[in-house]
């Protein structure tokens, strides 16, 4: 099983860092997933209604990953984090896109919480995933351009596999080769936070209500966290 590791170097950069780790095993995507439904459409219904917007560049969360991003050289403002892209998104047009139940689940569960989120299919996954800096002769196929090839500029975080890059900007877009259809059946869902000393419980209660999405619709799941206390685990 692949195990998924915080380098030294991103933990000294980010000592208040926290990941989730939500795997999945015998996943039935190609079902009905009626609560993650549900889920994205209460979402929508309060940003109609006005009792709840997404958070924003302003919002401590999102400021937090912004500043990240200009420590490694890449401009937040061009190329977003993924839930500040979602938030955007959802502001803008008041839907969120739907595109298979366990997309949508992660997806309504990052926006929710203001903190970002992505998925890997393990079954296309080689070796462990390492949370690292770029040293630019990665390459990188971003997800629904499998023509295209891209090399993460050196200093870049990314997480990458013994094949290739998994993700770029840390978590601003996933790979083509491990994204999540209704096919995947062995997945890990990541959700992330820079300060947990801050915001560890809102993680918790993310990582907890994306397992109970995913739960009826999955053989097990459980949770673990990576934090440079704890750089390492398996999955």
């Amino acid at each position: 099983m692949p195990a998924f590791h915080l380098t030294p170097a991103v933990a000294d950069a980010f000592p208040d860092a926290r990941i989730a780790l939500v795997t999945a095993t015998g996943l039935r995507g190609h079902e009905s997933w009626p609560h993650a439904a549900v889920a994205l459409e209460e979402l929508e219904r309060r940003l109609a209604d006005g009792s709840w917007s997404p958070a924003d560049e302003t919002d401590p969360r999102i400021d937090a990953w912004h500043a990240a991003y200009r420590s490694f050289g890449t401009n937040p403002r061009r190329i977003r984090p993924s839930v500040d892209a979602l938030g955007r998104r959802l502001a803008k047009k008041g839907t969120l896109p739907r595109i298979n139940p366990a997309v949508d689940a992660y997806n309504a569960v990052s926006v929710r919480h203001g903190l970002p989120a992505g998925a890997f299919d393990l079954d296309h996954v080689t070796g462990d995933i390492v949370i690292r800096h770029a040293d630019g002769t990665e390459s990188f196929t971003p997800l629904g351009e499998p023509g295209t090839v891209e090399n993460p500029k050196p200093g870049e975080i990314i997480y990458a596999d013994t094949t290739d890059v998994l993700t770029r900007h840390w978590n601003h877009r996933d790979a083509h080769r491990t994204r999540v259809t209704e096919d995947s059946t062995h997945v890990t869902f990541v959700l992330e936070t820079l300060h947990a000393t801050r915001d560890g419980h809102l993680l918790t209660t993310a990582a907890e209500e994306l397992q109970a999405l995913l739960t009826p619709h999955a053989e097990r799941t459980a949770v673990q966290y990576l934090d440079p206390a704890h750089p390492r685990t398996a999955v």
